[in-house]
């Protein structure tokens, strides 16, 4: 009977010894690793966003607490495992030395962006900019100019991912007068519910987060989409407003919309990026029926402007505040003075040159 050498039968079982405890090379799909039992929003959101990339859109996502298994049986790892490794592709937030925030891994995005991340924000932070391009590319074959990007990525940070890490960090909303952050979605809450109450039994909780996956997936889709179908064509009418404006009135101070758009936000973020805060006072557009002259407020929300249309013209109407302003065609003037409508844009730009020289009132 042939036998093999010695030397040959130690390398082959050593060999064995090997396969067995080293796991197999996997081949496709891979494998996202989070927690299994209760499941939160932030590690769902975090689920969903990698798998709108290419090389995770077919991914299975595993779901245990045994860390050794997810690092040996994982491409990547959310909301578990201790810690957060770029290069490994891990990504937890709950050991106590992690205090990353959206600014200190992006400098470039405003300082106010404070909040710990969570795995949502984590994530979003190192794979947002290509979450947000997928999207686009799926939904609309639309691709954004790197400028309007990187504004889309601070927006849905602002309006939607934000909120996920301040609840799941458990964030006061307020400290001082201004809130830190937002809630505009409720999906945290939303998300939370889908999880077995204590009087449910034999649910299948994973059937659950396929669940979760899909409600804050829509979420996530509507969001990117509103920001950037909507957001940022608002946002580069109002830039063009601003950038035209001496060209309506030499000091500046008068906006003229060529198309109505959300403008408030929008006109103070510009105004910083163009150093000319303050300046702009009156804003003028198209309702669809007639035209507008709006005062510019103090800060997007607040109900004080920074010019009022005259006070002899508030509270008239039509024959008898044109007659009052020496303007034909107005339509009226609200009784604060914030807003004015005339029938023409002549009418309107001229309501708003003769308000802005019109001597300073005591409101």
């Amino acid at each position: 009977m042939f036998r093999l050498p010695r030397f040959l039968t130690i390398v082959n079982f050593a060999r064995n010894l090997s396969k067995m405890s080293t796991p197999p090379k996997r081949s496709t799909p891979s494998r996202i690793g989070t927690h299994n039992g209760t499941f939160h929003c932030d590690e769902v959101v975090a689920c969903f966003m990698l798998q709108q990339l290419p090389e995770y859109e077919n991914a299975e996502i595993f779901r245990s607490r045994d860390d050794k298994v997810l690092r040996e049986t994982c491409d990547i790892i959310v909301d578990v495992g201790g810690e957060y490794d770029h290069e490994k592709k891990w990504y937890d937030h709950h050991q106590k030395p992690f205090q990353e925030t959206l600014h200190s891994l992006h400098p470039e995005v405003s300082k106010d962006f404070d909040i710990r991340l969570s795995s949502a924000g984590l994530v979003y932070s190192h794979y947002g900019e290509r979450v947000i391009q997928r999207i686009l590319e799926k939904e609309h074959q639309k691709q954004l100019s790197a400028r309007n990007l990187q504004l889309a990525f601070v927006q849905i940070y602002r309006n939607f991912i934000s909120e996920l890490d301040a609840i799941d960090n458990g964030v006061p909303m307020f400290e001082g007068g201004e809130p830190r952050y937002k809630i505009s979605t409720h999906i945290s809450a939303r998300i939370g519910r889908l999880n077995p109450s204590w009087q449910e039994k034999d649910v299948d909780i994973e059937q659950r987060f396929k669940q979760a996956i899909e409600v804050a997936g829509k979420e996530l889709v509507q969001n990117v989409l509103e920001v950037c179908c909507s957001w940022l064509a608002a946002r580069d009418y109002v830039r063009e407003a601003l950038e035209n404006a001496k060209s309506v009135y030499p000091s500046g101070e008068i906006l003229l919309l060529s198309t109505f758009c959300p403008w408030k936000a929008h006109l103070a973020d510009l105004e910083k990026e163009y150093n000319i805060e303050g300046v702009p006072k009156l804003v003028i557009f198209n309702d669809g029926q007639s035209w507008r002259v709006a005062g510019v407020p103090v800060t997007p929300s607040s109900f004080l402007g920074r010019k009022f249309l005259p006070s002899a013209w508030r509270g008239l109407r039509d024959d008898e505040l044109s007659e009052k302003a020496g303007i034909k065609e107005l339509v009226f003037v609200h009784h604060s003075g914030f807003i004015g409508g005339a029938k023409t844009r002549e009418a309107a730009l001229a309501m708003a040159k003769k308000s802005i020289e019109w001597p300073e009132e005591a409101e």
